[in-house]
């Protein structure tokens, strides 16, 4: 039986880093056999993150966002799936509004505030966790641990994979901006040399989610 893996891009720029990751995982898990279902959230009707109307701890609503709106159908799919891929570029030091909306969403309704069985997901599932940031990839430990260990106890046990000391822009020289703390070619020089092994990374992460 084919495994279905969905895959979530919690960033706005197509072709771009974080969007390129996202499909080589994607890619891989379609090598291993997998059905993907992708989701662009910059793409989607209007949402919001959790409203807090605690709908999701009534027993007939358990471990179901009631919020109706263009998460819906992402969470319904989540929910489905044997799998999830899903990335986002870090912003001030965080992920994506778009990326915790939905982040926030798909945890809270998993949680039961109950001590016995503090989640209700009675079907964990393998998580690739994608990060990409301008600064080092060193930077954010802490946040991916964070973010690590809570999808590891509410959705499935995670793998995480960070690009760190992107290319940003095509061509630096061509903005308005004065972007001196840059090395343009130093940034160009990794982005030939050190983000093709993380493509090669994600494809074989996704591959490997697939299989599990």
């Amino acid at each position: 039986m084919e495994k279905r893996i969905v895959a979530v891009n919690a960033g706005p720029r197509m072709g771009r880093n974080t969007e390129t990751l996202i499909s080589e995982a994607a890619r891989g898990a379609e090598s291993a056999g997998a059905v993907i279902e992708r989701f662009d959230l910059f793409k989607l009707e209007k949402y919001t993150g959790c409203i807090s109307c605690f709908g999701c701890k009534r027993e007939r609503f358990k471990g179901h966002c009631v919020c109706r709106d263009g998460l819906t159908p992402v969470l319904d799919a989540i929910r489905n799936a044997d799998g999830l891929i899903i990335g986002s570029p870090n912003y001030l030091s965080e992920m994506t509004a778009s990326f915790r909306a939905l982040y926030e969403r798909l945890i809270f309704q998993n949680l039961t505030y109950n001590l016995e069985k503090p989640c209700c997901n009675e079907r964990p599932i393998p998580v690739l966790l994608i990060m990409t940031s301008n600064a080092p990839d060193t930077a954010y430990r802490g946040l991916l641990n964070g973010y690590k260990q809570t999808l590891d106890r509410l959705v499935g046990p995670t793998e995480v994979l960070v690009a760190g000391d992107t290319l940003q822009l095509k061509d630096y020289s061509a903005t308005d901006w004065e972007w001196t703390m840059f090395d343009p070619e130093k940034k160009q020089r990794r982005h030939e040399t050190v983000f093709p092994t993380e493509c090669r990374a994600a494809f074989e992460k996704g591959a490997e989610l697939a299989a599990r």
